[in-house]
């Protein structure tokens, strides 16, 4: 297939919640400190103070592999993502 056109663009127009991620910490680390089986998961610490760190699951860390500086994203119908800071930054304003 030969591309001879620019794909169509669009302009973003939806709320969702976000937290910029101050750490990630990996269970994979701490199963290896503690010697035992890792179940894939991850402690999010987020950057703004009042936001207590959370737990994601194996499968969220797979799809996302999240980074420190990026952004935990929660669309509306409750789908989680994760953003790079700058693609997050560009497209959004906090409200």
């Amino acid at each position: 297939m030969n591309a001879s056109r620019e794909m169509p663009r669009y302009k973003c127009h939806k709320e969702v919640w976000a937290l910029k991620i101050a750490n990630v910490e990996r269970d994979s680390e701490k199963a290896h400190e503690e010697n035992r089986e890792t179940d894939g998961s991850a402690i999010i610490t987020p950057h703004d103070d009042g936001y207590a760190p959370f737990r994601v699951d194996h499968e969220y860390m797979r799809k996302h592999n999240p980074q420190v500086g990026g952004y935990y994203v929660v669309y509306q119908g409750g789908y989680k993502s994760f953003s790079p800071a700058e693609a997050f930054e560009a497209g959004y304003t906090r409200l």
